[in-house]
């Protein structure tokens, strides 16, 4: 909607912003540095809603939790849109200025009133209100989100929606207002950035498009392949149709991550060869024909690092890397000359300098301004820009700065793809906890006394309808098989929903039973919504 593919705020934003709309993400424990500021923001007088199907360890910072059903919140944002329209509170003179398309989203979302949110959300009808008007009102104002967000097979659809309130409000393009995704890995960023996108070059060039690949083909001194490429949902279908047979996975652990995750370790096992380049021998790599070990980059590299601020900084390795590991760019390289290319030993500033003279958004950071100013925020396209604390400014300036205005978005309630049935009663989310990381590789070694993610979070009425009790385990069943785990009876959680995290599949295979329905734009699966149920194991054996 906007044209970048970046967070838009500085995290001290947060800090310093009127209102806050935490949406689809508990980042108490999944971005817990992130917040820290959301917390200043709050000693500092703003006030949170937090829109989660659980009452999380973060809604409960938050001045009213807004508890809607799984899978439902284009029908929230589109209420929330609504209401703002018909209380009369949307910014006109920015909708006019910046906006194209407003009258066919107001007849859009005309249907959403508040009585029909509150029958697809589960949330009051007052409450929606009261949010909305809180976020109308604001001088400033930030919506946050998460995975809850676009783990869903419509989650690109529940990004416009929340994009959408932004442009009604005006709640963009300026300090203290904007849209904060919270990037769910460190370096995530960094890797977008970078081209490590299907369909994109370095600084979200397009690969389609002729101008943008030429410069790269120069620098390159060949020609590149102007399709774009698949990403990894569609990767594992070409696996499985038999046009991929080879992989080659760098830090990444899709035998565990992947949802319906024993059909994809099915496709990775069948491949002629896979090559697993890792820090430490996950399951993916135990599959494989050839693991390269690499170092550690935040500990045993030279290099940069990208945050969800979009600020690049410097990491600097502290340690050598132990025994045969090697730095990735070295491994790559060297495939490289053994395929016949020679790119020398490039150093990282040698390549850092490369990646500047191709992208502009990252022109203007030389390594010696990333040295000495600890970081600069992109776009910054010339060697005395500031760098840019927040984007879109252009939305503010009397000609948009040359640009088309920025369009909204029609979007339409669907609901999770996996409905509950007489057979599959309960809903399933999944999600993190605040010691534990991904799927375990990096933080399972080491014990912690605050642990927790393994056992199935049931509320005390579900779990006394199941005669189940705090600790027992269970058989855990979805359409795609089940595994054995404890419960704990967490009242936190609605009747209807259980949770657990995906941290230790050596303990709890889960996403053995997660949803591997997608996002057709995106390709990400919709981990956040499976249909399952729950039975005392005695039960089960018996059946």
């Amino acid at each position: 909607m906007f044209g970048a593919g970046g967070g838009t705020s500085s995290y001290t934003e947060v800090e310093e912003t009127d209102v806050i709309l935490l949406w689809g993400s508990n980042a108490r424990e999944a971005h817990p540095i992130y917040f820290h500021h959301v917390l200043k923001g709050l000693d500092n007088g703003a006030t949170m809603y937090a829109v989660d199907p659980r009452r999380t360890s973060s809604a409960k910072f938050a001045d009213a939790w807004l508890g809607l059903n799984v899978g439902t919140d284009v029908a929230m944002a589109n209420a929330v849109g609504r209401e703002i329209i018909a209380a009369g509170l949307e910014n006109k003179e920015f909708i006019a200025h910046s906006s194209q398309g407003f009258e066919e989203y107001k007849a859009h979302v005309e249907p959403f009133t508040l009585d029909y949110a509150e029958a697809i959300t589960g949330v009051p009808a007052g409450a929606i209100r009261e949010m909305a008007h809180a976020y109308a009102k604001a001088e400033t104002a930030q919506i946050l989100w998460t995975l809850g967000i676009t783990e869903h097979h419509n989650g690109v659809d529940n990004v416009k929606s929340l994009c959408n309130l932004a442009l009604l409000t005006g709640h963009i393009g300026r300090w203290g207002s904007g849209l904060v995704p919270l990037r769910g890995q460190n370096n995530v960023q960094g890797g977008g950035d970078m081209g490590a996108l299907p369909n994109k070059l370095p600084g979200f060039q397009d690969i389609d498009n002729d101008d943008h690949r030429a410069k790269f083909e120069t620098v390159y001194g060949m020609d590149l392949n102007p399709t774009p490429g698949l990403h990894l949902t569609l990767m594992f279908e070409a696996m499985g149709e038999g046009t991929i047979k080879g992989a080659y996975v760098i830090g990444e652990n899709p035998a565990d991550s992947e949802a319906d995750v024993d059909h994809a370790r099915r496709l990775l096992a069948g491949l002629d060869i896979l090559v697993v380049q890792d820090i430490f021998m996950t399951r993916t790599a135990e599959l494989a024909d050839v693991v390269l070990p690499s170092s550690v980059g935040w500990a045993e590299c030279d290099g940069t690092v990208t945050s969800s601020e979009r600020r690049v900084q410097r990491v600097r390795a502290a340690v050598p890397p132990p025994g045969e590991c090697r730095h990735d760019h070295d491994i790559i390289g060297e495939l490289a000359r053994r395929m016949g290319v020679e790119w020398g030993e490039p150093s990282p500033e040698e390549l850092w300098d490369e990646l500047r003279s191709l992208s502009p958004l990252h022109q203007g950071m030389s390594w010696d301004r990333l040295e000495a100013e600890g970081g600069l925020q992109w776009p910054c396209p010339s060697i005395d820009h500031p760098g840019s604390p927040f984007l879109h400014g252009w939305l503010h300036e009397d000609d948009l700065g040359g640009r088309e205005p920025s369009p909204f978005s029609l979007t339409d309630h669907e609901g999770p793809k996996e409905q509950l049935s007489e057979d599959f009663p309960l809903r399933l989310t999944t999600g993190r906890a605040l010691d534990s990381y991904n799927t375990g590789v990096q933080s399972g070694g080491f014990d912690n006394p605050i642990r927790y993610g393994d056992a199935l979070d049931v509320n005390p009425a579900d779990a006394a309808e199941l005669g189940i009790e705090d600790g027992e385990r269970v058989l855990v069943s979805s359409p795609r098989g089940s595994v054995e785990m404890p419960i704990r009876i967490q009242p936190d959680i609605p009747i209807g929903l259980t949770f657990t995290t995906f941290h230790f599949p050596d303990l709890v295979d889960i996403n053995t039973i997660t949803n591997d329905e997608w996002d057709r734009e995106s390709g990400t699966a919709e981990f956040k919504a499976a249909s399952i149920r729950v039975e005392k194991l005695a039960a089960a054996s018996e059946g």
